[in-house]
């Protein structure tokens, strides 16, 4: 299975995310309005953040399986990215409305419990929540999307919001009426704690960040390839799911033209079979005589 055809089996995953929101906002609003409950209200809200996220996730997979083309020789795979930081913004907007809300509603009267149905309204969507965050996760794995994991991750984040709202409405059963608008402000800071976390890994990604352990990881397994004396540069960005890797490597400079490039293409073979990482751009070059002499020094050295 190609890179491509692993893109549309993510489609999945999304399509049913957006179908389990869209029923169970539907669902928590209708009670959470009905029988009064502030946090099953902002439980609501939540999922239909998470409709946007879920729909821009299915739009970007969409657009990155366009093939490269004169203005995209990469490919259009960064489409992923900007469709999450697009949702990002959306989600912190209906966020900061809820706290807003939520902030209001504990200056209120409370002296109406929320009726206990929401309450296993709320454990229900939880349970659905989970079911589709465990289908997520798997196929995540299964094809190495990275915006799948991601909407996994929200998919966790949600069973556990609709957890909190239960236990504030519960709460409010038990003679703390204040724990329902308690429970909605938690749900607020939730959605804004994930708004930032998917803002800050999309701008991260879009201004070809990466992470420093991952790098040195790549590195090491590159160090370990028969053949390479040195490492002389390596850089590495995200590109939708996939990661770009362009090194220069130090080798014997009494290697042929046929033996250097049989190195880059074991380069390229431990990098795929050990990182799933197909583009991988190695350039080669001879160690000076300097450098020949040093590495030899070091390596005679006792210890």
């Amino acid at each position: 299975m190609d890179q491509y055809q692993e893109i549309k089996q993510g489609e999945k995953g999304a399509i049913i995310s957006i179908g389990a929101y869209i029923v169970l906002s539907g669902l928590k609003l209708a009670a959470g309005y009905g029988f009064a409950s502030a946090a099953l209200v902002a439980d609501g809200f939540n999922n239909l953040t998470d409709i946007i996220a879920s729909t821009a996730v299915l739009i970007g997979l969409r657009i990155s399986q366009k093939p490269p083309d004169n203005d995209h020789p990469y490919g259009h795979f960064r489409a992923e990215t900007i469709a999450a930081l697009i949702a990002s913004f959306i989600m912190a907007t209906v966020g900061i409305q809820v706290l807003i809300s939520a902030g209001k509603s504990l200056f209120e009267d409370h002296s109406t419990a929320p009726n206990l149905i929401t309450a296993w309204v709320a454990l229900g969507a939880a349970a659905c929540m989970a079911g589709v965050y465990v289908y997520n996760r798997k196929l995540a794995k299964r094809i190495n999307n990275q915006a799948l994991m991601a909407a996994a991750k929200d998919n966790l984040s949600d069973a556990l919001v609709s957890i909190g709202a239960a236990v504030g409405i519960i709460g409010s059963q038990l003679g703390l009426p204040w724990l329902d608008p308690v429970a909605a402000l938690a749900v607020g800071l939730i959605i804004c704690k994930t708004a930032w976390d998917i803002f800050y890994s999309s701008t991260h990604a879009l201004t070809d960040g990466f992470n420093e352990n991952e790098l040195n990881t790549l590195r090491g397994t590159i160090e370990r390839t028969r053949g390479v004396r040195s490492i002389k540069d390596i850089k590495a960005r995200v590109h939708g799911s996939n990661v770009l890797i362009d090194v220069v490597v130090g080798v014997d400079p009494e290697l042929s033209l046929v033996e250097s490039h049989r190195i880059s293409d074991e380069i390229e073979r431990r990098m795929e079979r050990k990182h799933n990482i197909m583009s991988v751009h190695v350039h080669v070059e001879p160690l000076s005589f300097e450098e020949t002499e040093a590495r030899l020094a070091e390596s005679t050295r006792p210890n």
